[in-house]
């Protein structure tokens, strides 16, 4: 068992707050304790929370109805909506969804768990902004940490009274900063350390970073026009051991927590599947711990006449954590990331170009903005013609500098920066 330095809490609910927890591993003991099915959770929040998540993933689903699942998801979107950035205001009146969950929390929700941890002394880091109003309102007697999962945030995620908390804040962006004073945190309690990235991704001195990055760019720019062009940028990543890569370019398609836009990945798959059986890409569908997307991919690749691993993979485990890792390892020969601009966005910072599926919720939104003002993503074209806007980008080297851009742009040190905030 390794060293426990923090009591790490996450939420098993989609994917965002758990694989922001998972770089911290080490830190937690090689645990993730999740607030709504950790051993021995009172029943009745164990049922308080299953009901939340059949219902997020139901709505979720359920957006692609026309014109009534537009409206439904809209209501619950509104619940949790972040409002415009600028002009800068007093943006510190608690919200609705704030109120119902401290209502929980004051009925109990967390006291259970806060009182099982207790007696460690740990500093208590959490990825879900309602462990961390549950830690303070139950009188957790360590720190207490919110790890910030988005490039931006809600109000939700600042606590009821701000100027009263001490939960420090743990920020992706420094843009966040603005926006957590307009919240009302005191600055003291802000702190931009950038999202926790896999290590495994990274390596001591980014040696692993600029490998794959090197190889990534080398691939994406096939005519050669944007290494030309940016000739010193590229070279400052040279690596010993690195090879031009040749094509096959690697796409790999990541759907949602809840199943969303699974759709999307076989349409991929059925237009690019003269290219894949000619060797020019390669595609992994990413089904996360979902058997019923892996099914999903499975059928989709035997009815397009392929089968898995002839130049296509399904990326899937049932357990999270270890998706988590297989799907990382899947990163380190991904030239293209595909996905809807969820907390995967942030993972731009590893040099990776995403091409940005319809964001869903008021937060991807924001991300995609957020994409878009770096430099790392592009909007996806329509699904049906990838066969001929991907080469495009690829000939013009668009994708190399997005590519290049997510590694300049966006901070990949968070979790080394989050490992050195707590060791103090």
């Amino acid at each position: 068992m390794q060293s426990k330095k923090i009591n790490l809490v996450a939420v098993n609910m989609g994917y965002g707050h758990q694989r922001a927890a998972y770089p911290l591993l080490s830190l937690g003991g090689g645990k993730i304790i999740t607030i709504n099915d950790y051993p021995g959770i009172p029943a009745w929040e164990k049922n308080y929370w299953l009901s939340s998540e059949r219902s997020y993933n139901r709505i979720s689903r359920f957006k692609k109805v026309p014109w009534l699942g537009t409206a439904v998801f809209g209501v619950m979107d509104a619940f949790q909506k972040i409002k415009p950035y600028y002009p800068f205001r007093d943006l510190s009146a608690s919200t609705e969804q704030q109120k119902y969950f401290y209502k929980s929390i004051k009925k109990g929700l967390g006291r259970h768990l806060i009182e099982q941890l207790n007696p460690s002394g740990l500093p208590f880091v959490t990825t879900f902004f309602v462990a961390a109003y549950a830690a303070e309102y139950h009188n957790y007697q360590g720190d207490i940490y919110c790890i910030v999962c988005d490039s931006d945030a809600s109000r939700a995620w600042a606590p009821m009274d701000p100027k009263a908390s001490r939960i420090k804040y743990l920020l992706p962006t420094a843009k966040l900063k603005k926006r957590f004073l307009m919240y009302g945190v005191k600055e003291e309690n802000i702190l931009v350390t950038g999202f926790p990235l896999p290590l495994e991704n990274i390596g001591e001195k980014q040696e692993i970073l600029k490998h794959d990055l090197q190889q990534r760019i080398a691939t994406l720019d096939p005519s050669g026009f944007y290494q030309q062009q940016y000739s010193n940028l590229v070279s400052d990543l040279s690596t010993t051991d690195s090879t031009k890569m040749t094509p096959p370019v690697t796409i790999t398609f990541a759907v949602g927590g809840a199943g969303a836009q699974a759709e999307i990945g076989a349409l991929i798959l059925k237009k690019l599947s003269t290219g894949i059986k000619a060797g020019q890409f390669n595609l992994n569908l990413v089904a996360g711990n979902r058997p019923e997307v892996q099914n999903y991919f499975k059928q989709t690749i035997k009815d397009n006449g392929l089968v898995e691993a002839g130049g296509v993979k399904i990326i899937f485990a049932p357990d999270k954590i270890d998706y988590f890792k297989k799907f990382n390892v899947c990163l380190r020969t991904t030239d293209i990331l595909w996905t809807k601009p969820s907390e995967l966005s942030l993972y731009c910072a590893l040099g990776l170009p995403l091409i940005i599926s319809e964001p869903v919720g008021s937060q991807e939104e924001f991300n995609r903005e957020w994409l878009l003002s770096v430099g790392a993503g592009i909007d996806a074209g329509a699904p049906e013609y990838v066969a001929e806007w991907l080469p495009d980008l690829l000939s013009s080297g668009r994708l190399a500098r997005a590519a290049m851009d997510g590694f300049l742009n966006a901070e990949n040190r968070g979790t080394e920066r989050i490992a050195e905030l707590i060791n103090k």
